[in-house]
This record gives structure tokens, C-alpha cells and sequence, in this order.
């Protein structure tokens, strides 16, 4: 009877650890695949963005669990559910767009990458991201 009970739990308990990594392997996430944080850049700075566990689609499309990204340059993440401003320093990627050039002043910089829904309302700050990156003056 024990060698049976034996059986039973082994593969209950690897279920269940299986289960803990697939969940927090399906937890949403956006993150920037260039530039690194903390690196020293030069103009025009390649931003590439990166997202887990959303799709990317097109502003104005109102698909659950989807959005595009914004770059936000030395400001904070945006509330859940706040409408991602358009202005200078919040940058819009309405069509889809995973990449983009930056050019910024001689400096430290942060860059604030926000993903949000069709309608530009941020999904807050556990979908996004925020690096620091030294620009390079003119030389």
C-alpha cells in the first residue's frame, strides 16, 4: 500500500510544479531589447521593444489582452487605465511598430517603455519598463 501511495503523490507533485512555471511563464511582461540599461549611447539611439504574453496589434483595435508600445523619455509609467498623453516626450506606436530612433540631448536619460490598449490607455506599471542610458555628447 505504500509503494502505491508512492506513485500517487510523484506525479501530483510534478504536476503541480509544472503548473507553478507555466504560470508564471504566462505573466505579461514588455521590456526593451536595446538599448540595455545603464549603457552609454549615441544619437540617433535604436530603441527596440519587446512584449511576452500580449500580441501587438494596431491602435484603435479593441482586442482583449492586446495593445502597442509607448516610450515615454524621463517621465514615469502611466496609471492603469490613464490615457497615454501625446506630447514630446510620450511617444505613440499606434501602427505596431517594435523599434524606433531617439534623438536626445548630452546626458543621462530614462526611457519608460508602456504598453496599452487600442484606445491608448495604459495597462500601468507591471506592463512596462523603465531603463536609464547615458548619451554620448557631440565629440
Amino acid at each position: 500500500m505504500l509503494r502505491s501511495m508512492r506513485c500517487i503523490v510523484v506525479p501530483l507533485a510534478l504536476a503541480c510544479a509544472s503548473t507553478a512555471v507555466l504560470a508564471q511563464a504566462a505573466q505579461p511582461r514588455v521590456f526593451f531589447v536595446a538599448p540595455a540599461n545603464g549603457a552609454v549611447v549615441s544619437n540617433p539611439v535604436v530603441v527596440k521593444f519587446g512584449v511576452e504574453g500580449m500580441a501587438i496589434k494596431p491602435a484603435g483595435e479593441g482586442v482583449p489582452n492586446t495593445g502597442h508600445h509607448h516610450l515615454i523619455i524621463d517621465g514615469d509609467p502611466i496609471p492603469a487605465g490613464q490615457v497615454v498623453p501625446a506630447d514630446d516626450s510620450h511617444l505613440h506606436f499606434g501602427k505596431g511598430q517594435t523599434e524606433t530612433t531617439v534623438n536626445l540631448t548630452p546626458g543621462d536619460h530614462t526611457l519608460t517603455m508602456q504598453f496599452a490598449d487600442g484606445a491608448h490607455r495604459s495597462y500601468g506599471p507591471a506592463m512596462s519598463q523603465t531603463i536609464k542610458v547615458h548619451v554620448k555628447g557631440q565629440q
